[in-house]
């Protein structure tokens, strides 16, 4: 047993921050929620996990904190998957498929083939309507007007009241519950239990806070991170959101663009641009495909306008 064991062994790795919040429900959009279960390790056992290999180390907080913004800003992993959360959620179904593809979790999800489905679904407010983004086919963007979007809510209203009282029906007339359920829509809210490492609920945070995820789970994972990842790691969650969420990073062509404007030759990164196909010159004016537009954003933050735009 090394040194470092034998100071710590004994330690019971708690946060009164999290143990203040246990089984709290925090709301998430209409009727879902978000409630932590159950947690292991924090801060510290990150730390513990790096310096394993050659004993006892430091112990001063500041130097705690530089080995794990060394961890994150470095990408090791490791360390990181020492901590666990366990969460229980409610969501709406659609929002579900997208939460599940994170296939680095243990799930456990209510089952409407043994249980009564939840009475509960998702709705759209009249000014709620997203509209389809024509240049990322994978988002939204904008709002439909709310005079239209009235119809489309009071449409939904009538859709999601006919599929419940079809599934009710059914129910009483003692149809099975796993084929009663197929025509309930994707807004039924489920619930599941969900316990994943930190190391890959920090992935899963990346890609889901980000400003281009769906509105629905971009919610719950805002809520997880601030309420509840923000409180239970904080060395470690300003790091994350120093290294990994608020950082700007270039592939090989952008820190060439970025040499071409460092250096004033606008001229040859329009035309290097156009050759790799992210100006398009129609009719004169110039139009940037989806990597282009994203290029524009990491410039934006620099306070930098691309000669494209000028």
């Amino acid at each position: 047993m090394t040194e470092m064991d034998e100071d710590r062994i004994d330690e019971k790795l708690i946060v009164p921050e999290l143990d203040a919040i246990l089984g709290k429900k925090f709301p998430v959009l209409d009727d879902g929620f978000v409630r932590l279960i159950d947690y292991l390790g924090n801060d510290s056992a990150i730390v513990q996990a790096a310096r394993v290999s050659y004993g006892k180390g430091t112990k001063k907080r500041s130097q705690d904190m530089e080995l794990i913004r060394y961890l994150m800003r470095h990408r090791h992993t490791s360390p990181f998957e020492m901590c666990e959360l366990k969460l229980h959620i409610r969501c709406p179904m659609d929002c579900w498929r997208q939460w599940i593809r994170h296939r680095t979790a243990n799930v456990n999800e209510y089952s409407t083939r043994y249980s009564i489905a939840i009475d509960a679904a998702y709705t759209t407010k009249p000014d709620e309507w997203r509209l389809q983004d024509t240049v990322n086919i994978q988002g939204s963007k904008g709002f439909l007007d709310p005079d239209s979007g009235k119809n489309l809510s009071d449409r939904e209203t009538e859709i999601q009241k006919a599929c419940r009282e079809a599934y009710e029906e059914r129910i009483e007339l003692g149809v099975a519950r796993e084929q009663a359920r197929k025509d309930l829509p994707l807004a039924t809210y489920t619930e599941a239990y969900w316990k994943i490492d930190l190391h890959n609920l920090l992935n899963f945070l990346s890609l889901r806070m980000a400003p281009e995820a769906q509105h629905e789970i971009r919610a719950y994972a805002n809520t997880i991170g601030h309420e509840i990842v923000a409180r239970w790691i904080p060395d470690t969650w300003q790091a994350f959101l120093d290294y990994r969420m608020n950082a700007l990073t270039f592939s090989n062509f952008e820190l060439d663009m970025l040499a071409l404007l460092a250096s004033d030759q606008s001229d040859k990164l329009i035309d290097a641009m156009k050759k790799r196909g992210w100006l398009k010159d129609k009719k004169g004016v110039l139009t940037p495909n989806l990597e282009a537009q994203e290029f524009e954003g990491k410039l934006g933050r620099l306070g930098i306008k691309g000669p494209w735009l000028i």
